[in-house]
């Protein structure tokens, strides 16, 4: 019988991260460790880098009944290349726990066309969906308690486009009525959740190329609208600073491996 994606990543040989990171010129420097496996890179002493390369971006894969699809073939690829003696480094969208826990399961390639440790990976791995949660979330407090201590802005209840955010497929909150219990828990309104990965703040996260950039970027965010129909921001909730503070950590990338040691 053949093994599972999960007993074929459990018995794999893995490198130190260290050693992953050497094939690429990283140096130790650059390198902040997550454990022997995981580690993140500091990007920003790699901006004098030359950044020359060849890009080939996969997508719109027809998965296959089992679910293999742009990651196994991602993963295929990049290994290929290493194997012809091409210096090659794999891109990849770290996996949302609601997935992972739904029908879909994990998104670490498959077979032995993986990354590992692939339980890390689709779990809590360094905790970037989880800082990305606690900054949108946030932003969603800062709203209410700013509506609950005055609304000085003038913010309508209705028109509250700004959504709280789990990392989880729960349909249970996809619409809500929340500020419930009286004048000390808030201003009774309809809100809801979405997924940690569906947020704004993972947008402007993926798109930012310094921690300034991403300040900036989380401040331009449209919570809602006045009850004169202007647009509110979280720079007007003077939130930016603490949400991009929350994600300080999770703005450098992860570095891992795959089963035949590609970084």
């Amino acid at each position: 019988m053949p093994m599972s994606d999960i007993e074929i990543a459990q018995q794999a040989e893995l490198w130190p991260i260290a050693k992953v990171a050497d094939t690429l010129g990283i140096t130790d420097d650059e390198l902040i460790p997550y454990g022997r496996h995981m580690a993140k890179v500091d990007v920003t002493r790699l901006a004098d880098r030359p950044r020359k390369a060849k890009v080939v971006l996969v997508t719109a894969i027809n998965p296959t009944p089992a679910g293999e699809g742009k990651t196994t073939t991602s993963v295929g690829l990049a290994d290929a290349l290493r194997r012809m003696g091409k210096s090659s480094v794999l891109a990849l969208r770290e996996p949302s726990l609601g997935p992972v826990f739904g029908i879909k399961g994990g998104a670490a390639g498959g077979g032995y066309a993986q990354v590992v440790p692939m339980e890390d990976i689709n779990l809590h791995f360094t905790g970037d969906f989880h800082a990305i949660g606690a900054a949108n979330n946030l932003l969603a407090a800062m709203l209410d308690n700013h509506i609950k201590q005055g609304n000085e802005l003038g913010i309508d209840p209705r028109r509250i486009t700004w959504k709280r955010v789990v990392d989880m497929n729960d349909r249970q909150l996809r619409s809500i009525v929340c500020g419930l219990g009286g004048v000390a828990n808030g201003m009774p309104r309809e809100d809801g959740f979405d997924i940690t990965v569906a947020s704004e703040v993972m947008a402007c996260f993926c798109l930012a190329t310094s921690i300034r950039d991403l300040k900036e970027r989380l401040g331009r965010i449209v919570v809602g609208y006045t009850y004169d129909r202007a647009p509110v921001t979280a720079h007007d909730l003077h939130a930016e600073g603490a949400m991009a503070a929350l994600l300080k950590d999770a703005i450098s990338p992860n570095l891992v491996q795959t089963l035949e040691h590609t970084p």
